[in-house]
Parts: structure tokens; sequence; C-alpha cells
């Protein structure tokens, strides 16, 4: 051990002799606080940023139909979902093989602001998506849905092309084309429908 190693193994075991000193002499009554205050201490820990999320975020909270050309004798009115992301933060290696993930779609019945009768979504409502980022060769867009054709329950919006352990440590968007279409006798008025996005794994 070199002279100055020593010297500091020295201090060392000097300030932790100093201490026990201290302390024997406190607990043996012979020193006394004269005085004393207090320091709150706190501290702030954020969530740990490890690898391990899947998860499903929206855009917006809303979206509006405006009316457009009408098709034969039904009124049809357009829009688009706010983009809907799938971001997988988890390792490959932490993912089940065999597994795929999807989100899937449903929207209530379209109700009126001042008591016209509900629209039946399962018959009047369609959409149509669309990848908007991430890799196109791990996702793909679910399959168009008509309106009128009774079928609007649970619609695909987004899916692994891949396994979820291929897509894993990315981020995927994708939209929808919105398609409402009425008859040219629906009650005029305000309507409000709710779509729910549900981000599955299996």
């Amino acid at each position: 051990m070199s002279p100055t190693s020593r010297r500091g193994l020295s201090a060392r075991i000097g300030v932790a002799a100093l201490g026990v000193g201290i302390l024997a002499a406190a607990g043996s009554g012979s020193a006394f606080a004269a005085d004393e205050d207090t320091v709150d201490v706190q501290v702030e820990i954020a969530p740990a940023a490890e690898p391990g999320v899947l998860a499903l975020t929206v855009a917006g909270e809303a979206t509006a139909l405006t009316e457009g050309e009408p098709s034969g004798t039904d009124r049809t009115f357009t829009g688009t979902l706010p983009t809907v992301t799938v971001t997988d933060t988890r390792l490959a290696e932490n993912v089940d093989p065999e597994a795929y993930w999807y989100v899937m779609g449903a929207i209530s019945d379209f109700t009126g602001t001042a008591g016209q009768p509900a629209i039946s979504s399962a018959d009047s409502f369609g959409w149509y998506p669309t990848i908007v980022a991430g890799d196109s060769s791990l996702v793909a867009p679910g399959d168009d849905v008509d309106p009128g054709i009774g079928g609007f329950v649970d619609a695909e919006l987004l899916a692994n092309a891949d396994t979820s352990a291929a897509a894993a440590g990315g981020s995927y968007s994708a939209s929808a084309g919105l398609l409402l279409q009425t008859p040219a006798t629906v009650a005029p008025g305000s309507y409000s429908a709710t779509i729910t996005l549900t981000l599955l794994e299996g």
C-alpha cells in the first residue's frame, strides 16, 4: 500500500473512531443540545423508464361528421378518426413469440339531443382504416366496413402483420375515414355517438 493510500485509510479510520467517540460521549450525558431545528426533505420519484409497456393513445377526444354528396336516396356524413397509436416498449425476448395484438373499435348508436329517434350504427356506420406511421411490414390496417351491412359491432382498426415479438420496441399509428349513411327521411337535429377503441393481445 502506498503512503498516500495509508494516509487516506488512516483519515477514514480516524473519522469513524471520532464518530463513535461522539456517540459514546453523548450517551454518557456529557453533551447536551443547546438548540435544535428541523429540515424537511422531499423527493419526487418518477415512474421507472424501463421497457415493458404496451399502450394505446388517441390524438383527440372528439371528431365531427359533415354532410357530403348523397348516395342515391341516402344522405352521407363523413369524418376522420383521430390518430390512434400503439406504443410497445417491451423487449422482444420478453414477449410471447406466438402472441398478436390488435385494436378493435365499437360504436354506440347515434342519439339525438332533442329526442329524435336513434340512428342504428350497426346498420348505418362504417369506417376505412389506414396506417399513418410505423413499419407497414409489421402492422396492417383492419378491413373496410361499409355502412348498411348490419355488422359494425367490433371492427378491427390495426393489427400485427407479424407477431407481437416482431413489433416490440416500435410505435404504430392508424386512422380511419368515417362514414354515416342515413335515409333521406332521417329526423334533423344534432346526434352523438361514442367509439370505444380497445387494444387486445392474445
